[in-house]
């Protein structure tokens, strides 16, 4: 009887309880290990909020330190405590990356390399707000230090799945080491963000020369055995630029060169069935492939080269998005170009889509010749030093007219929403107000202020005279190919006294401010902040130029404005607008804008589903009334007894 008493209080808590794990489970799964197979918890992506920059402390025994950089070369891991945005994980991986840009700091006075964290790498299952692994960027070859910040941030706009960013500001146990570019690598945390749990296979592809293959193949290198430029020391001034374009043949579209270099798959050529003729892409799979993954992709390249069912095997869309702003950005040290690397091949079931990474040498950085002809790339024949036929995923698309005019739409809508609207210009400014106090006192820049100052304001015109230029070749006032330009170059916007080489180029800038062995540890202390010395903040060293216009509603730097209210103010202009694809209008990187695949994924870290939270209260609610009123129903049983 005693038991019978409590019976109904009982199954009240037990149904409050399971009521509470369903609340769990609806508004926050992944807090108690629970994902739907669709989609990925994301709580990473507020840490690459790109109009703010990420506070990056690595806590190291000076001596290990020491001996890896010392030994770079060997790209070895060492352990340290990250501390990231004030939060610290330990036993974490790091190791100095790169290839060309590798071996280059490394045979300098510079300890400026770029680096690689694996949170995982000495702790199983260890991540940083669910991100595996996030590479940081030593900006190196670029002046403007925005070159990779701005095509992350086009490709992501157009709709292209890429990498999450923002600017990075580094102390090594608490003393200043500079101001990188820190990017989501794309391995497990980025195709369960974008793709979700049950994705497809990823490729990292990596073309070689001569039918090397490239050992390390990092980030937008050089192949080993290629030496960077003999004058790579002497700063971007010196750099030697290729001819050009207008009066080059090897390094035109259409025109033949150096195509079928590689013979290994980066081209994505169709060869044959054998899995070992496209090591370029399979000896660096990401995940762990079968036989029959390999041959699913192998089947897409025959199909490509062949020009049949495209779209069967060919994410059409998502791959013109991409072409699009590669020829904008005249990104040549990529698939664009004589070296097929610097981008990801992703398969999911059977169908192939190309994925960006490493543009510091995107607007012109790399074997584009004059400015003039860096202006005027053609968009009709967007390829480097190779024939068209070399590569096939943009010839085959640009072939079918249909394709080809959706892609002339996409250039036309980076044109009005990125440069038209004036968001290129305000984003630059921006970026500048929040930066440029952290190179002023970047103790390792490859560039001085200065240099920085005038590789911006090229920029901008670069921007501005591309866009002028694409707008022709899209009517017709300006021939949109390699041979059309070069038989006719009367129209060809002219580039004035614009300096490639101002906003750096391939092998350009200094060695970086500290020489190697130099740097000191501090016992104890915090990192002095950028600007606290400089009495002249960002804003009142930069000025617009009369015959660049303003989006509605913004200010140049330092008037009426502050940097964060710049900021914002950009920041608005993102998630003002946008639509089920994304757009311009969508927002930066974890918000508003969602390129195609990723829509659910993208709220996958707390929203809940509507249907079942209102279940969840209606079950809460029943359970208040059962406590209430059982009671009271066995003292009426009583009564009547």
């Amino acid at each position: 009887m005693s038991t019978s008493k409590y019976l109904g209080r009982l199954a009240a808590v037990a149904m409050a309880a399971a009521v509470l794990l369903v609340t769990l489970l609806a508004v926050c799964p992944e807090k108690i290990g629970v994902t739907d197979a669709g989609s990925a918890a994301v709580s990473y992506a507020d840490l690459f909020d790109p109009f703010s920059v990420m506070e990056i402390d690595i806590s190291v025994d000076e001596d290990d330190w020491q001996e890896m950089l010392d030994n770079a070369l060997a790209e070895e891991y060492i352990s340290c405590d990250l501390t990231v945005n004030g939060t610290t994980y330990y036993n974490v991986g790091v190791r100095p990356k790169g290839n060309t840009s590798l071996t280059t700091v490394a045979s300098s006075d510079s300890d400026r390399f770029s680096f690689k964290f694996e949170m995982d790498h000495y702790v199983d299952g260890q991540t940083c707000e669910g991100l595996d692994k996030f590479v940081v960027n030593n900006i190196q070859s670029d002046a403007t230090w925005m070159k990779e910040y701005l095509s992350y941030q086009l490709l992501t706009q157009i709709g292209v799945p890429s990498p999450l960013y923002c600017y990075a500001h580094i102390t090594v146990n608490g003393e200043e080491w500079g101001l990188y570019l820190a990017i989501e690598a794309l391995e497990d945390s980025f195709a369960e963000r974008v793709y979700g749990l049950d994705h497809g296979q990823l490729y990292k592809v990596e073309g070689s020369v001569g039918g090397g293959g490239m050992d390390r193949g990092e980030a937008g290198e050089l192949p080993d055995g290629m030496a960077a430029p003999e004058n790579a020391d002497e700063g971007a001034g010196a750099m030697q630029t290729p001819p050009d374009l207008a009066d080059r043949e090897d390094f035109a579209g259409d025109r033949g060169g150096m195509g079928g270099m590689s013979g290994s798959g980066g081209d994505l050529i169709y060869t044959d069935d054998d899995e070992s003729s496209y090591s370029a892409i399979f000896d660096n799979s990401v995940f762990d492939s079968t036989s029959t993954d390999r041959q699913r992709v192998i089947e897409a390249l025959r199909a490509l080269s062949e020009g049949e069912d495209l779209e069967q095997y060919i994410n059409v869309d998502e791959v013109l998005r991409y072409i699009a702003a590669n020829a904008v950005l005249v990104n040549l040290d990529s698939y664009f170009g004589t070296m097929e690397h610097n981008y990801y091949l992703y398969e999911e079931e059977g169908q192939l889509s190309i994925l960006p990474w490493d543009y510091n040498l995107s607007f012109a950085g790399f074997q584009s010749g004059s400015a003039e002809s860096a202006v005027n790339f053609p968009i009709d024949t967007p390829v480097s030093g190779v024939s068209m036929e070399d590569r096939p995923l943009i010839s085959q698309l640009l072939a079918v007219p249909e394709y080809q005019e959706q892609y002339h739409a996409y250039l036309q809508e980076i044109l009005d929403e990125y440069f038209n609207s004036g968001l290129f210009l305000s984003t630059i400014r921006t970026i500048d107000n929040r930066i440029s106090p952290y190179i002023q006192n970047d103790p390792t820049a490859f560039y001085t202020y200065e240099e920085y100052q005038a590789g911006v304001e090229a920029l901008k015109e670069f921007g501005l005279l591309r866009a002028q230029s694409i707008e022709g070749q899209l009517n017709g006032s300006i021939p949109s190919t390699t041979e059309g330009q070069e038989a006719d170059s009367s129209a060809l916007i002219d580039a004035g006294d614009l300096s490639l080489t101002t906003m750096g180029t391939q092998g350009g800038g200094g060695m970086g401010g500290m020489e190697r062995g130099e740097m000191t540890f501090p016992k104890a202390g915090a990192a002095q902040q950028p600007g606290e010395e400089s009495g002249e903040t960002a804003s009142q060293s930069q000025a617009v130029p009369d015959t660049m216009s303003l989006p509605d509603g913004s200010a140049p730097s330092g008037q009426n404005s502050t940097p964060q209210e710049a900021a914002e103010q950009t920041a608005g202009m993102f998630m003002g607008r946008g639509g089920s694809r994304g757009g311009f209008g969508g927002g930066g990187q974890g918000g508003g804008m969602v390129p195609p695949g990723m829509q659910d994924a993208a709220g996958a870290a707390g929203s809940g589903n509507p249907l079942l939270l209102a279940v969840t209260f209606a079950g809460a609610g029943l359970c208040v009334l059962l406590a209430v009123l059982w009671p009271r129903r066995r003292m009426q049983r009583g009564r009547a007894k």
